[in-house]
């Protein structure tokens, strides 16, 4: 699928459908079994257009489980591993205690797991394919016209949110879940300092819904992405190029 919001937004990086199937593209970037790497780097690698699949014996990390939807996260030992630590591991510290970690991690959302998960350039996706959710990774200024967009058609002021989590969870299981439930809640991601280290430091993720993505790419002539003061936004964007 070609997407009008690629141009408009003036996007660095294409969008990358994210999706359950029970066959991965042919070619497709997979991890050895039990690999302990961060998923982060493989969606980069998607908004570059490359193809990554996934399954749960592939993903070495528990969060990155959770993240994609394979496993919810269990408390006990990651409940250590999110804070304080123990005798055996230090902690990441990202909460104070043991027990708020336990706290985020009963706050997440589940999803039936998939046979395999994939992520997409958008426009690389088979016609047969249903994405759940669609990731950008984008700049300030990109991130601005995504996040007015989310809000444009909408009473509330508060239809993007930020909430803590894995670079994963952020970016890849709030959406899906969002998608499967039907709700429309766009979502700003990767503030995971672990998940910072696998994409460049200017970028943020922007994950929402499909149908939500189509709700936004039916409407790109009549916003603000033609006015004059997003020109020169994009005049700005296109010469850091």
């Amino acid at each position: 699928m070609h997407s009008k919001l690629q141009a408009a937004l003036c996007l660095t990086y294409p969008p990358v459908a994210v999706y359950k199937t029970h066959q991965p593209p042919e070619g497709s970037l997979t991890a050895p079994e039990g690999s302990h790497g961060c998923v982060i780097a493989l969606l980069a690698a998607a908004a570059k257009g490359k193809t990554a699949a996934f399954q749960e014996t592939t993903v070495g990390c528990p969060g990155g489980k959770a993240g994609l939807g394979f496993a919810p996260l269990k408390p006990g030992f990651m409940s250590d591993f999110l804070s304080t630590g123990n005798d055996a591991r230090p902690g990441m510290r990202y909460k104070e205690t043991p027990a708020l970690a336990d706290d985020y991690i009963h706050s997440l959302p589940h999803t039936p797991p998939p046979e395999w998960l994939v992520f997409q350039p958008l426009d690389q996706v088979a016609e047969t394919v249903n994405p759940l959710a669609v990731v950008f990774l984008v700049s300030a200024d990109q991130l601005s016209g995504l996040i007015t967009l989310a809000n444009y058609d909408r009473p509330t002021q508060d239809n993007v949110k930020v909430l803590f989590g894995a670079g994963c969870v952020q970016s890849i299981l709030y959406s899906l879940c969002q998608e499967e439930a039907g709700g429309d809640t766009c979502y700003l991601g990767l503030t995971d300092p672990s998940a910072r280290l696998h994409i460049p430091p200017e970028l943020l993720s922007f994950s929402l819904p499909y149908h939500r993505f189509l709700e936004l790419e039916g409407k790109v002539e009549e916003r603000f992405l033609t006015t004059e003061t997003w020109k020169r936004i994009c005049h700005r964007i296109s010469r850091k190029l």
